[in-house]
């Protein structure tokens, strides 16, 4: 290998005029797909197409009604909603928002389907007309009415009759004809009308709508601010720590090389852009600075010590090749593995990640240098180096105190680490965004007034056709319902039986004590026909009964309790079906499900991945240092500080979601670069020098700490940047691989000196 290394920079340094120009060239050339990458503002990105959950979802969807919709929630500023000009602005929002494309039906209080009993005959109509000309007792009597009706009351209209909804259904077609954007900017533009005509009225707006665009939008929002940002950091940082103008445009370039192949070859492949995925540049912006720092240091370290400046670029190749190519393909390695993740944008996020560091590594060990050697790079001779001073006095500081460090160290491995104990799994997907995103206030307001944004759909199959029909059918579904409404978690249930329990009333001449279901088939039928009969276009039953009426569609909703709440509510619902109902055993169903499921389905798959890591990771330490015991050893500081970062984690925050279920593996590859590093100038030390271990150590100290705490600076604060993203995914994974890092820099500097000088001390 050495005989490699040698004959590396050697040609490096020969034709450098060549390297540089060609891989300058290349980067070009790939940099050219990001022409074709395509942001992706669909929320159901994080499900692959064999999650079972969302399987589940699509054949739901194919029996009812496909659709998303825009949700307007409106308070007047008066505290209530039972007033002409109130009243009449819901009616005239609701006639509006039929101008919105691709709207299949509207549902609010103005069009509710209010039926009463006039002499033989069902009246069906719309529980508000003309609100500016209704009288006083009138209004009384559409509250009272509005108050007491299941269907409305949470749904459409909070308790206190301050806060009102209006729906619209979206329809998606199946073709190409769908357009998210155009049906978002529709929406706004009818809230700001809204807004402007009705001063006293405060309209807020939410929905399926807002909530993909958002995930359309949170990428670029991130883009836009972050990338800026970490370039700024990372320039002050490679200018601060190397001093030289020349090597910090050398690494500058590197990093933007290095991002750029990253974004255009997912371009070329096709790879979407996502909330997740767009974390990429950060990421490799991040990473590209360790490989140019470690080599720049050794350069300006021979340069220092009387070589010249070729002669130092061949010994620093020397040097640091093996441990840039660990640390390149150990990272590559943990971020590829997130493949084995259910959520496709992590997968989209590792694939990205992975091509920009190997194109860092071949930037770093071959472009850069053939640049330094270009460049007129001058440093003036100093045979005492003062950088290394603080390193030296650390060093001196652990081999003297080795014992209670060792002890320390151990100790705040194992109280940290005790953490993982009190995490849970829990996530809101509403809240992956913050509140800068204007449906985040709204969704909060839906789930402190109204139902909530959270819902289990459950498809409840009589087993025969017409048999919605059948009294013992819609009894069981009545129980079903009545026993969700008793949970203190549940906000309003939307069940067919208490449109039944209406209509019989009103065939009973609208006699309170017939407020019950039909006792007899064919009467339940003939009423629901002569109901739909009844119903004006766009308010057909058709999302909650099936064709050939032998299901229904029963609704349940609950306000932000998050995933663990929604998984305990539908675990219990099934429950309760396979007790009383077993032919009706079904799993609930909804993007709320299936967000509840997907961080444990995560976390089962990323740790196949994760384990997989492991052993590659392992076998190539090994292979490298040609030393089992080290590459053994190594394992303790690389896996412990993912292990202490879950557990502050734990104390600190006390749930994960999505988004930290792929940290071990992400960051497995990532710790992995200081120890390389240390280990490899520490085993330098003892075979090339001859060191005894504790010489050894300080050696490695001198040698490469600067550059360990140069790179753990750009990473930590790379990733502390992302952790101010407002999209919550993309600010915990910033927030928890920091933390990592960090563990990671404090046992590289205390614990594995240490373990080293117990191993081999005697030696």
């Amino acid at each position: 290998m050495k005989r490699i290394e040698d004959w590396i920079g050697t040609i490096i340094v020969k034709y450098r005029w060549i390297i540089a120009p060609a891989l300058f060239l290349c980067a070009l050339l790939a940099a050219s797909g990001m022409q074709f990458l395509i942001f992706s503002n669909d929320s159901r990105m994080f499900f692959s197409k064999e999650n079972p959950q969302l399987q589940a979802l699509e054949d739901l969807e194919s029996t009812y009604t496909k659709v998303e919709n825009v949700l307007y929630i409106l308070i007047p500023k008066s505290g209530n909603l039972f007033e002409n000009e109130t009243l009449a602005a819901i009616e005239d929002l609701t006639e509006e928002a039929w101008q919105i494309p691709f709207s299949s039906r509207i549902d609010s209080l103005s069009n509710y389907q209010h039926t009463r009993a006039f002499e033989d005959d069902l009246m069906v109509a719309d529980l508000i007309r003309d609100a500016k000309d209704l009288t006083d007792e009138e209004i009384a009597k559409i509250k009272a009415i509005a108050l007491a009706e299941p269907m409305l009351l949470h749904s459409l209209v909070d308790p206190q009759g301050s806060v009102t909804a209006i729906n619209i259904n979206i329809i998606k077609p199946d073709d190409d004809t769908y357009d998210i954007q155009l049906v978002n900017t529709a929406a706004l533009d009818l809230q700001k009308k809204m807004q402007d005509k009705y001063p006293a009225l405060d309209v807020y707006l939410t929905g399926g709508v807002m909530i993909d665009t958002a995930f359309g939008e949170a990428p670029k929002r991130d883009m836009k601010a972050l990338i800026p940002l970490m370039f700024g950091f990372l320039l002050f940082l490679i200018l601060f720590s190397l001093r030289s103008v020349f090597a910090t445009i050398a690494t500058f370039t590197v990093i933007v090389l290095s991002t750029v192949t990253g974004l255009g070859l997912a371009g070329w492949l096709g790879i979407l852009l996502t909330p997740a995925s767009a974390n990429a540049p950060v990421i490799i912006l991040t990473l590209a600075v360790a490989d140019s720092i470690h080599i720049l240091v050794t350069v300006f370290y021979q340069m220092r010590h009387g070589k010249q400046k070729h002669e130092a670029i061949r010994e620093s190749i020397r040097v640091n090749l093996q441990p840039v190519f660990i640390t390149s393909v150990s990272t590559a390695i943990g971020f590829l593995t997130m493949n084995f993740s259910d959520a496709p944008p992590f997968r989209d996020l590792g694939n990205i990640v992975a091509m920009g560091v190997l194109a860092a590594f071949v930037y770093s060990v071959f472009f850069m240098p053939a640049l330094m050697a270009i460049l007129p790079v001058r440093v003036k001779e100093q045979r005492e180096v003062k950088g290394n001073r603080p390193f030296a006095i650390l060093a001196e500081f652990v081999i003297k105190r080795r014992t209670p460090i060792f002890w320390t160290m151990l100790t705040m491995v194992i109280l940290t680490s005790s953490g993982i104990a009190r995490i849970h799994l829990n996530d809101e997907f509403i809240k992956y965004f913050d509140h800068s995103y204007s449906f985040r206030i709204a969704s909060d307001l839906s789930a402190e007034h109204l139902a909530g944004m959270e819902i289990i759909d459950w498809d409840l199959d009589s087993g025969e056709e017409g048999g919605i029909n059948d009294p013992a059918y819609l009894k069981t579904v009545e129980n079903f319902a009545n026993w969700f409404r008793e949970q203190p978690e549940v906000r309003h249930v939307y069940s067919i039986t208490d449109i039944m329990k209406r209509l019989n009333k009103n065939m009973h001449g609208d006699d309170p004590d017939f407020y019950k279901l039909p006792e007899q088939r064919d009467l339940a039928a003939q009423y629901l026909l002569l109901y739909e009969m009844n119903l004006p276009f766009g308010l057909d039953l058709n999302n909650r009964i099936n064709v050939d009426k032998s299901a229904t569609r029963m609704t349940v909703s609950t306000p932000n309790i998050g995933t663990a709440g929604v998984l305990s509510l539908e675990h219990r619902g099934r429950a309760w079906l396979e007790e009383h109902a077993p032919a009706m055993t079904t799993y609930g169903s909804g993007l709320t499900v299936i967000f509840s499921y997907i961080s444990e389905r995560n976390i089962r798959s990323m740790l196949k991945g994760s384990i997989l890591a492991l052993i590659l990771i392992s076998l190539i330490m090994i292979a490298e240092l040609k030393d089992v015991k080290l590459g053994l050893l190594s394992l303790m500081p690389n896996l412990t500080p993912a292990f202490m970062a879950f557990g502050a984690w734990g104390l600190i925050v006390g749930q994960v979601g999505l988004a930290v279920s792929v940290m071990i593996a992400m960051t497995l590859g990532i710790v992995v670069d200081d120890t390389v590093h240390f280990l490899s100038k520490y085993q330098r030390g003892r075979k090339e020098h001859e060191m005894s271990a504790e010489d050894a150590v300080r050696y490695a100290f001198n040698t490469v700490g600067s550059a360990i705490w140069v790179t753990t600076l750009a990473l930590v604060g790379g990733f502390t940047i992302l952790a101010f993203s407002g999209f919550q995914i993309n600010s915990h994974m910033g927030a928890m691989t920091s933390m990592t890092i960090v563990f990671a820099l404090i046992l590289d500097f205390f614990f594995l000196p240490t373990l080293l000088l117990k191993l081999e001390g005697s030696k």
